[in-house]
Order: structure tokens, then sequence, then C-alpha cells
């Protein structure tokens, strides 16, 4: 059982027997003494992919839900799927683009240290790694005697993904990506 002050992004848990991810957490402090404390969550239905808010107490309890974690690694783009390799048996896993939304961006192929979430060995979504290495395909030029400001400049990355990176920065540079916060992190 997972309270709601608990939940963190990336969470599964069970509302009215379907298990929901946890896309987004907000809090929300009222000023007034003795008000309670918010969280205003996101969840995702893995089954529908439908959007579920919710306004909670910290004190909401959710029941866990039965779910197996599988660590995979993804290996080609089928069409308009996507399909990932069991690391332990070898068996494939397909999810279309709708499925994996807002993570399309950070899948390179080969990438490891992906989760693979089951239920009945059916694949629901998956869980990125907390970073990615990525390749700069385009920028503007590196600026001289820009090392010491803290401007930064749009980066477009062998994915598609835009961040932005500091000036300093180069075409053709390896880096590495948040992949919950979509920020530059540092050279790789």
């Amino acid at each position: 059982m997972a309270k709601a002050s608990e939940l963190k992004r990336g969470m599964v848990v069970e509302i009215e027997g379907v298990p929901h991810v946890v896309k987004n957490v907000d809090v929300k402090s009222p000023s007034s003494r003795g008000a309670n404390t918010l969280y205003k969550v996101r969840f995702n239905n893995l089954k529908t992919g439908q959007k579920l808010d919710e306004s909670l107490k910290g004190d909401d309890f959710f029941k866990d839900t039965d779910l197996v974690r599988a660590k995979v690694q993804y290996s080609y783009k089928d069409g308009e799927s996507y399909v990932f390799m069991n690391m332990e048996d070898y068996s494939q896993y397909t999810l279309s683009e709708e499925d994996l939304e807002g993570q399309v961006e950070y899948l390179t192929e080969g990438l490891e240290g992906i989760i693979a979430l089951l239920v009945d060995d059916a694949i629901l979504g998956i869980e990125l790694p907390g970073s990615v290495v990525l390749v700069i395909v385009e920028t503007p030029p590196a600026i001289k005697g820009s090392s010491a400001s803290a401007r930064t400049k749009t980066a477009r990355l062998l994915t598609g993904l835009e961040v932005q990176v500091p000036e300093y920065i180069e075409t053709d540079e390896i880096i590495r990506v948040n992949t919950e916060t979509g920020k530059f992190m540092a050279r790789a």
C-alpha cells in the first residue's frame, strides 16, 4: 500500500482494479494553518492509455499492482512499433508510438537499463534509465570565451530531441541527457 505522499513518477498503483502509472506529481501546500497538503497527480491507465487527474490528500492509500519488472534492451523500430528484448530469456515485446508517448526521443538502438512493466507476460509500458547518452547532430557554432557564462543554445540530437546546452558545446559531441526532465546533464 502506497500513500499519496509517497507517490513518485514511474510508480505503478492499482485504481479500481486497473494498473496506472504515475506520470506527474504536483505538491500544493496551502498557506493557512491546519490545511492539508494536496497532491495533484496525473496517472496513465496502462491498459487503455487514458489520462486520469486526481487531487489527493497525503494519507490517501493506493494498492500496489501485481506486475513484473523485467530488464529489457531497445532493439529496433519496426514500422510504427518499437521492439524490446528481454535480457534474461531473449523474448521480444513490442510497443506502439502512442504507448511510448514522451519516451521515443530517448531511445537509441541497443539502449540498455530499460525496465519493462509486464502483467501476465504482456508489456504495458517501460521505464527509461535516469539518463541517456546521445549525439548532437546540429547546433550553432561554439562561441570563444563563453565557457564562464551560463548562457545556453538549442541543440538537436540524433533522435530528434532538442535540448538546451551550454554555448561551448559543438556539433558531433556526445552528451548525457536526463530522461525525467529532458535537460542537458554533462558531456559523456
